[in-house]
C-alpha cells in the first residue's frame, strides 16, 4: 500500500512513489531537558517514520542537534541559550551540550523511538555553514550590518509562500533591528561581541563569530 502525504505547496495529497524517503527533522537545542511540548514534535516525527516503515518504505531519518546559535530572542537578538545555561550552571558550554544531548538520546530510548539514521551536530558542521553563506553571498542574497551577515528576503521572490507568511504583520510582531532591510531578514553569521569572548566562536571570512540558528539545519540537511 502506498502512503499519501499532504504536499504543502499544492495543498493536495500525493502518493509517495519512491521506495526510499529522506526525512529531515529539526532537532532540539540542547541547553536543558525537553518538556512535553518539545516531545510532541519528536513523537510526530516518529509516527511518520513508523507509518512509512510499516508500509515498506526505506527511511533515511536525520534529526540534528542544535548546540550553538539559538538566541534567547527569535529576532536574532539576545544571548546564546547554551552559553547562558552554562553560566547559570557554572559549567562550560561543551559540558552543557554533551549533558543534554545524552539526556535527549536516552529519553528517546525510554520513549521507544526508532533511532534516527543520523544525528548531526551543528558545531561539527561549521565549515559547511560558512560555505553556504559564501554561496549565498556570491549569489547576492546577503548583506552585512554591525552584528552580522543577514539573508535579504527581498531577493527571494517566493519567501514566505510555503508557510503563507503575513510579512507585514510579522514586522509588527518581532523586535526590529533598525539596520535590517526587512524585519523578516535573518542572521546567517553573527559576530562575537567586541566587549566579551564567547565560549563558542569561529573564524570566518566576515570576522570571528558563530552561525545563525536558521542556517544550521539548511547546511546539515543539504549534506
Amino acid at each position: 500500500m502506498k502512503v499519501q502525504l499532504l504536499d504543502t505547496a499544492s495543498k493536495e495529497k500525493k502518493v509517495v512513489e519512491s521506495s526510499e524517503v529522506k526525512f529531515y527533522g529539526c532537532g532540539p537545542t540542547v541547553y536543558r531537558p525537553l518538556h512535553i511540548g518539545n516531545w510532541r514534535t519528536f513523537i510526530l516525527y516518529d509516527t511518520l517514520v513508523r507509518t512509512l516503515k510499516y508500509h515498506g518504505y526505506k527511511v533515511n531519518e536525520v534529526i540534528n542537534i542544535t548546540d550553538v546559535g539559538h538566541l534567547t530572542s527569535d529576532a536574532d537578538e539576545g544571548e546564546d541559550k547554551v552559553e547562558k545555561q552554562a553560566r547559570d550552571e557554572g559549567s562550560s558550554a561543551k559540558d552543557i551540550t554533551s549533558k543534554y544531548t545524552q539526556q535527549f538520546l536516552q529519553d528517546m530510548d525510554k520513549l521507544n523511538f526508532i533511532k534516527p539514521t543520523t544525528v548531526p551536530v551543528a558545531t561539527e558542521h561549521i565549515q559547511e555553514q560558512i560555505d553556504m553563506v559564501k554561496t549565498l553571498e556570491d549569489k547576492g542574497f546577503t548583506y552585512k550590518i554591525d552584528d552580522g551577515i543577514y539573508f535579504d528576503t527581498s531577493k527571494f521572490k517566493d519567501y514566505g509562500k510555503m508557510a503563507k507568511l503575513d510579512l507585514d504583520g510579522q514586522g509588527n510582531r518581532i523586535e526590529s533591528n533598525p539596520q535590517k532591510k526587512q524585519p523578516q531578514d535573518f542572521a546567517l553569521w553573527k559576530f562575537s561581541p567586541k566587549d566579551s569572548k564567547r565560549q563558542m566562536e569561529w573564524d570566518s571570512p566576515w570576522g570571528v563569530g558563530f552561525p545563525g540558528w536558521h542556517l544550521e539545519c539548511s547546511a546539515m540537511a543539504l549534506k
